[in-house]
């Protein structure tokens, strides 16, 4: 799999857990006009899966299709 497939696949996924985990509070909060901090909270979310998901141990356990190639150090 490509390197770019392989981010976007990445970058759904992240996303769809930060979505996870903020869907049942904006659930609960529906009716109420302040639904931008969960759009916020859930762009933090997605970005700290993103910084986790970088880390070297991280990669060690995702599945191949999800890992990224480390780079060159030179």
């Amino acid at each position: 799999m490509p390197d770019a497939a392989k981010r976007t696949a990445r970058t759904i996924l992240q996303t769809a857990v930060a979505i996870a985990v903020v869907l049942p509070a904006a659930v609960d909060a529906s009716g109420i006009p302040a639904t931008l901090p969960w759009v916020a909270g859930a762009l933090a979310a997605a970005g700290a899966l993103t910084r986790v998901m970088a880390l070297p141990g991280v990669q060690r356990i995702l599945p191949g299709w999800l890992r990224t190639d480390e780079p060159s150090r030179g």
